[in-house]
C-alpha cells in the first residue's frame, strides 16, 4: 500500500509539474510573437483577446493539444467506472456513436464556429436569431449542466474508485473535496492552456495503462469468456436492455451530435486552435482514438469482472484494478485515474465559468471585468456548489445511464435551438426559446411520470417535437415565414 500511495504521489506531481513547464514555454512563445506582430490595439480588442488568452488558450492549441483535451475531457471515471460497471459489451456503442458525433465536429460544426470567430457556441445562436436572450438562456443551461451533473458526478466516481482501490478508510465526500481543490486550480489558475496540456499529459499515461488492464483481464480469465450471460456479450440490446438496437437510428446520433458538436466543454478545445485545418486535425484524431481503443477498455475489464468477481456494478472498475495490477502499476494507474478526473471536473469547470463570464458576466454586469479575479470567485461558487451534491448521486444504480437520462432534460431542447438556427432563416428567437423550454418540461415528463418508450427514443421524439413547435410559433404566432437555408449559408 505505501508502494502504491508513493507511485500515485509521485507521478500526480510530475504530471503538475510538466503542465507547468509546458504553459511557460507556450506563453513566452505567444508573447514574443504578439510582440513583434502588433504595436497597440483598443481597449475592445484588449478585452477579446483577454477572454481568447484565457478561455481559447490564445488560440494556439496544437492538433495533439486539442485531441488530448477532447480525449480526457470525455474519458473519465464516468466513463471507465461508469460503463464498466454495467458489465456488458453493449455499453460500447456510446463510443462507436461518438466517432459520428466527432466528425460532424470536424466537417460541420468547426468551420462554422470559425467563420463567426465563436468564443462560446451560444454565441453562434446569438447571431442566427439575434437575439441576446436565447444565447443567455442556453448558456445558463450549460452552466447548469456542468455544476449540477457533470462535476458532482465526476467527482463521485473518481471518489468511488480511489476508495475501492486503496481500500481507503475515507468518505466518498472527503475524497471529493481533496479532487475538486486539486482540480479547480488549474482551470482556476492556469485556464484552458493549463487544462488541455495536463489532459494531452495524463491521456498518453491513462491510455497505455488501461490497454494494459484489457489485456491482463484477458489473460485472467484465459480468453474465455463462457459461463458469461449472452446478453453480456452481445452488441444487439433487445427493448429492455440499457440500448435497445433501434435507438442506434433515433436518439443515439442525437445524442452524439449535441455532446461533440454543440456541447461547450468539447467544442472550447477545438476552437482554441489557430486555424480551421489544426482544429479539424484535433478533432479526427480524437475520434481515431474513440474508435480503437476507448470502446475496449470501457467494456472488457467489466465483463472479464463478471466471470471472476461477479456482478459488482460501479466498484468493479476499481476491483479490477486493484486484483490484477501490481502494487506499483496499480498506483501509477490511480494516478493516470485521478489526472482523469482532474482533467475531466477542471473541463467542465473551467467551460461553466466560460459561458458565465462571456454569456452572462460581460453583457448584463460588467463589460470589462478582471477576468483572473472573476474566474476565481466563480470557480470558487461552482465548486461548492459541486461538492454539495455529490451525496446526491452516491446512491445510483447505474451511474452513466443516469447521467443519460439526466442529461436528456437539457440536451434535445438545447439541440433543436442550434438545428432550427442553423437550417431555417427568419425564425423568430421568441418561437424557439418557448420550444426551448417546452422541451425541458416534455422530457421532464417522459423522465419523471410517463416513461412510455425507452429514453434514447423519448431525446429523439424531444427533438422533433422542439423543432416543428418552434416552426409552428414562428409561423402561427409570429406570423413570420421560416425558410430552409441552403448549405452554402449554413
Amino acid at each position: 500500500m505505501n508502494l502504491q500511495i508513493a507511485v500515485f504521489v509521485a507521478l500526480t506531481a510530475t504530471i503538475a509539474f510538466l503542465t507547468f513547464r509546458i504553459c511557460q514555454r507556450m506563453v513566452r512563445a505567444q508573447e514574443l510573437a504578439a510582440n513583434l506582430s502588433e504595436a497597440g490595439s483598443d481597449a475592445g480588442h484588449q478585452a477579446e483577446k483577454g477572454n481568447a488568452e484565457y478561455f481559447l488558450a490564445g488560440r494556439s492549441l496544437a492538433w495533439y493539444f486539442v485531441a488530448g483535451s477532447i480525449t480526457l475531457t470525455n474519458l473519465s471515471t464516468d466513463q471507465l467506472v461508469g460503463m464498466n460497471g454495467n458489465q456488458m459489451l453493449l455499453m460500447a456503442w456510446w463510443e462507436l456513436a461518438a466517432v459520428a458525433g466527432l466528425l460532424i465536429l470536424a466537417f460541420v460544426f468547426v468551420p462554422i464556429y470559425y467563420r463567426n470567430n465563436c468564443t462560446t457556441t451560444t454565441e453562434l445562436l446569438e447571431r442566427r436569431y439575434g437575439a441576446k436572450g436565447l444565447r443567455s438562456a442556453v448558456s445558463i443551461m450549460f452552466i447548469a449542466g456542468n455544476v449540477l451533473l457533470f462535476c458532482p458526478v465526476n467527482l463521485y466516481t473518481g471518489s468511488l474508485f480511489l476508495k475501492s482501490l486503496f481500500d481507503l478508510d475515507l468518505s466518498i465526500f472527503t475524497l471529493a473535496v481533496a479532487l475538486a481543490l486539486l482540480g479547480s486550480s488549474y482551470a482556476i489558475f492556469g485556464g484552458l492552456r493549463a487544462v488541455a496540456v495536463s489532459d494531452s499529459i495524463s491521456g498518453i499515461g491513462l491510455l497505455g495503462l488501461s490497454l494494459l488492464v484489457v489485456w491482463l483481464s484477458l489473460k485472467a480469465i484465459d480468453f474465455d469468456f463462457t459461463g458469461i450471460p449472452p446478453e453480456r456479450l452481445t452488441l444487439i440490446g433487445t427493448a429492455d436492455s440499457a440500448i435497445p438496437w433501434t435507438t442506434l437510428f433515433t436518439g443515439m446520433i442525437f445524442i452524439q451530435i449535441f455532446y461533440w458538436s454543440t456541447n461547450q466543454t468539447i467544442t472550447q478545445r477545438a476552437m482554441a486552435a489557430p486555424n480551421i485545418r489544426e482544429a479539424q486535425r484535433g478533432v479526427l484524431a480524437a475520434a481515431g482514438i474513440r474508435l480503437l481503443i476507448v470502446p475496449a477498455i470501457i467494456v472488457i475489464p467489466g465483463i472479464c469482472a463478471y466471470k471472476l468477481f461477479g456482478d459488482l456494478g460501479d466498484a468493479t472498475f476499481g476491483r479490477v484494478v486493484a486484483e490484477l495490477l501490481p502494487d506499483w502499476l496499480s498506483g501509477a494507474f490511480a494516478a493516470m485515474m485521478v489526472a482523469a478526473v482532474l482533467t475531466t471536473f477542471n473541463s467542465n469547470l473551467n467551460s461553466a465559468v466560460t459561458l458565465y463570464v462571456v454569456d452572462l458576466h460581460e453583457p448584463y454586469i460588467q463589460k470589462k471585468p478582471n477576468i483572473a479575479r472573476l474566474n476565481l470567485v466563480v470557480s470558487i461558487l461552482f465548486v461548492l456548489t459541486t461538492l454539495a451534491l455529490v451525496p446526491v448521486y452516491s446512491g445510483a444504480d447505474s451511474i452513466i445511464n443516469l447521467v443519460q437520462q439526466l442529461w436528456g432534460l437539457l440536451s434535445m431542447p438545447i439541440l433543436s435551438v442550434f438545428i432550427v438556427g442553423l437550417l431555417f432563416s427568419n425564425v423568430a428567437a421568441l418561437a424557439a426559446g418557448i420550444a426551448l423550454v417546452a422541451g425541458v418540461l416534455l422530457y421532464a415528463v417522459f423522465t419523471f411520470l410517463w416513461t412510455p418508450l425507452h429514453y434514447i427514443h423519448l431525446m429523439a421524439i424531444t427533438l422533433f417535437l422542439c423543432v416543428s413547435f418552434a416552426l409552428f410559433l414562428t409561423r402561427w404566432l409570429f406570423n413570420r415565414h421560416a425558410t430552409l437555408r441552403s448549405w452554402s449559408s449554413i
